[in-house]
């Protein structure tokens, strides 16, 4: 399809804005570490949040929920929804203790929570493990999504996909560091919301649709509208709620729901003015990833259901497509050429933002630790400021290319995050002991990233073979990961020393002072079950609305509500404290 004037006019305005907020930012973010990596820790709540959002918003995001709504339903969607757990655990225990620590990245903890060479050995493995080898797959995952899309919107080969966009995303994002991906974060989330809704209104009312009653009772529709799996049917109860619910949300580390928080969402913690800001910023971008922002999308895979039923009608409406690149995943850029031009130029430039946004967070998070617990801990420790500022923006143009040329062995956004899945399986639970946990040690994490690592390499290698060594579906391999790392690693736990007691002493003195470790522990329960569910609420009310649905849409926004009330209560009482 070909792009107009005015669809490219509104693109290139939006590559211009993100330079210009990048050259800004460069301004303060040059100054020191601090300013590249945590924005002076002054950000308030609300830029924090909208942030997570936008970063979580990648340009695969629309078409993994697209390929689950295809394959599976509405339902399909319960693989990530029940990470919402994982987020509001991270809310309500561990948020306010990430901005305690004062530490500049989540991988400093290991020296402050534990002591002796293995502790500084673990914090720069796991920097290279995550900020290099987990940041690249998942990076890879997102430019491959990318490709496809500007390989059915704007009929250019991956190649040249990546070139342009690599050379953009990382001269603003090694520019204005942390503070101008925050800025460009709000931009680009702002423009994200606006493409998928209004696309979606579109797409909705083509004459091939016929509008959303139409659309509700297609054949190839009416049966994938369940936002509950059929319990009837073992398999898809098992895959897609009874595993998510039971093992995946605590288990599992995975960017974006990491048990006790990690990654870029610990990195926004700890740039928050304050512990409240740190909290109110994790709330709402749970609020806003699970609850605001999935139904567009969900609309749109069912209406992909009507103009193309399966995968060889989208492989027919694109040749150009290579065999690599098929996929489900590939319908919503599909139902994207419907669009008239002008909106196709906002969806494009939404799609670019998604893309610009997540890749731009991963590469300052992921050079961060390549900087401060790498480079500056065991290769120059007397590096100046400006010093770790240049090695960040070199590591940046790195991360970058290896994760383009790592894209050309994916093939959906379903296999990543599966990878991303199998790889975190098992080490979830130690995340969120470590804190309360005296006997966890060095030891306990280095098993539980070696043992979950080999085996995610294993079934990963084993599912691409024509002949594989072994056939189990992908759910019992979750269910085998976490089982076989979760006992290692507890067993490597029971069999070492716990870290030193003067180590411990300081740990808890910084981040509990002299309060009880459990303080009002039964408040952040009722907030954590309260905070769930009205978030769940607020998501099936959205549905049963488009679907029709009033009485049931007005009771979950009622209960909702009464839900936000309550947390809000609890807040002012000084409960959650």
């Amino acid at each position: 399809m070909k792009l107009t004037l005015l669809d490219y006019s509104i693109i290139i305005v939006f590559f211009i804005v993100s330079l210009l907020i990048g050259i800004r930012a460069s301004k303060t973010a040059g100054k020191n570490s601090s300013e590249f990596f945590l924005s002076g820790r002054n950000m308030p709540w609300w830029l924090l949040g909208v942030s997570m959002v936008a970063t979580t918003f990648a340009a695969d995001t629309p078409g993994l929920v697209t390929e689950l709504v295809r394959n599976n339903g509405v339902s399909g969607n319960w693989v990530w929804w029940a990470m919402l757990l994982t987020g509001m655990l991270t809310v309500f225990f561990y948020a306010k203790l990430w901005r305690k620590s004062g530490i500049t990245t989540d991988l400093e903890f290991y020296e402050l929570r534990y002591s002796g060479k293995t502790a500084g050995f673990l914090r720069g493995f796991r920097a290279i493990y995550l900020g290099v080898i987990f940041n690249i797959i998942t990076m890879a995952g997102v430019c491959l999504a990318g490709a496809k899309i500007a390989a059915i919107l704007l009929d250019i080969s991956q190649v040249e996909m990546l070139v342009y966009s690599s050379i953009i995303v990382v001269i603003y994002s090694s520019l204005g560091g942390l503070k101008g991906v925050l800025l460009t974060d709000f931009v680009q989330f702002i423009i994200a919301m606006i493409g998928s809704i209004w696309a979606t209104i579109y797409i909705v009312n083509l004459p091939e649709i016929g509008g959303i009653g139409e659309l509700l009772s297609q054949p190839n529709v009416s049966n994938k509208l369940n936002i509950l799996p059929d319990f009837s049917d073992t398999e898809s109860l098992i895959t897609l709620f009874i595993i998510p619910f039971a093992v995946q949300w605590w288990s599992t580390w995975y960017p974006g729901a990491e048990p006790g928080g990690g990654g870029y969402i610990a990195q926004r913690m700890l740039a928050a003015k304050d512990e409240k800001n740190a909290t109110w910023a994790t709330l709402f971008f749970n609020f806003a990833h699970y609850a605001l922002r999935p139904w567009p999308w969900i609309v749109v895979g069912l209406a992909s259901l009507v103009l193309f039923p399966d995968l060889q009608s989208i492989n027919e409406t694109f040749p150009n497509i290579t065999k690599e690149m098929q996929g489900e995943d590939v319908a919503y850029a599909a139902m994207m050429t419907y669009l008239p031009a002008g909106l196709l130029g906002i969806v494009l430039t939404s799609l670019i933002a998604a893309f610009m946004s997540t890749i731009s967070t991963q590469l300052n998070w992921g050079s961060s630790y390549v900087v401060n617990d790498f480079y500056a801990r065991f290769v120059n420790t007397n590096a100046s400021e400006k010093q770790k500022v240049v090695v960040g923006r070199i590591t940046t143009a790195l991360l970058m290319l290896c994760a383009a040329l790592f894209s050309f062995y994916l093939q959906s956004a379903k296999d990543v995050f599966d990878l991303l899945l199998q790889i975190g399986a098992g080490t979830g639970l130690l995340f969120i002991l470590r804190w309360f946990w005296h006997r966890i040690n060095p030891y306990s994490e280095i098993a539980a990233m070696i043992i979950s690592f080999s085996i995610a390499i294993f079934f990963f290698i084993n599912g691409k073979l024509d002949d594989p060594f072994i056939s189990i579906p992908g759910y019992m391999q979750l269910v085998l990961g976490v089982s076989i790392t979760t006992i290692g690693w507890v067993l490597v736990t029971l069999l070492t020393k716990p870290t030193q007691e003067e180590t411990l002493k300081n740990f808890n003195t910084l981040i509990f002072g002299s309060e009880n470790k459990f303080k009002n522990i039964g408040s952040k329960v009722v907030a954590f079950f309260t905070g769930t569910i009205g978030i769940y609420c607020f998501l099936f009310a959205t549905g049963n609305w488009i679907y029709g649905e009033t009485v049931k849409a007005v009771i979950l926004s009622v209960v909702s509500i009464v839900c936000m009330i309550v947390i809000q209560q609890l807040w002012k009482r000084k409960l959650l404290e």
